[in-house]
């Protein structure tokens, strides 16, 4: 058997989910007060080059336990009818992300397209991680 080629998986899966611009997530975070903004990326990334202001952390590898209320991971922000956004670091893993909380019944999700690099090369406002995390690094 041969490897798929990951970033045509990526690319394949795109047409099956909602790709949104830069633009586009300035728009509906400016218009929709109870968007759930999911950062997908670890930790760490998070803390070392920021993240997009309002979002929350929800690391890749936990996201189905912590969107589901069966699971004791549970986060109640998870709601199946709440528009969601996923965000990685360059649009990949969200588009995964995305294809997974459509299969869970949530009903309204999309991902950024570029990620967050893509927001960063924007210039668009940048939230410090760091001054507030106890996950900084340390000397």
């Amino acid at each position: 058997m041969t490897i798929k080629d990951i970033f045509s998986e990526v690319e394949l899966a795109k047409q099956d989910i909602e790709n949104l611009g830069v633009d586009d997530l300035k728009r509906e975070l400016q218009d929709n007060p109870d968007l759930l903004l999911i950062d997908l990326r670890e930790i760490q990334e998070r803390v070392d080059l920021g993240a997009i202001p309002g979002s929350i952390h929800a690391p890749r590898g936990m996201l189905e336990f912590w969107a589901s209320p069966a699971s004791p991971y549970y986060r109640d922000y998870f709601q199946e009818d709440r528009r969601t956004i996923l965000f990685c670091a360059g649009g990949g893993r969200s588009v995964f992300a995305t294809l997974a909380l459509l299969d869970m019944g949530f009903k309204d999700v999309a991902h950024l397209e570029a990620g967050f690099g893509g927001w960063q090369e924007a210039g668009e406002e940048i939230e410090d991680v760091a001054a507030t995390s106890r996950w900084i690094r340390r000397e």
